[in-house]
């Protein structure tokens, strides 16, 4: 696992972090942890995004048997295939 280290961080951007951590009764590094799986996952699918739009450009758009696209993209989401990225929840103190 993978140590961060963020400095120069404002004290109110750090107060304001630690008081949203303490209303979902977490920590402020399982706050933070929550907050950086959430972004990875929201990258992962702004990738999956441009991939899809690519090959359907590539392809001449979509046909119309096609597979729904809230379908394709609830497939391809690690926490649907068992991953990590985007579990925990907030209710999970650490």
């Amino acid at each position: 696992m993978t140590v961060l280290t963020i400095r120069d961080v404002p004290d109110d951007v750090k107060d304001a972090l630690a008081r949203d951590a303490r209303e979902r009764g977490q920590s402020l590094q399982a706050f933070l942890l929550g907050v950086l799986q959430r972004q990875a996952a929201f990258s992962g699918n702004r990738q999956l995004l441009a991939e899809i739009e690519r090959d359907l450009t590539e392809g001449g758009g979509a046909e119309s048997d096609a597979q729904d696209a809230a379908e394709l993209l609830e497939q391809a989401r690690p926490e649907t295939r068992g991953g990590e990225v985007g579990t925990s929840g907030a209710g999970g103190a650490a």
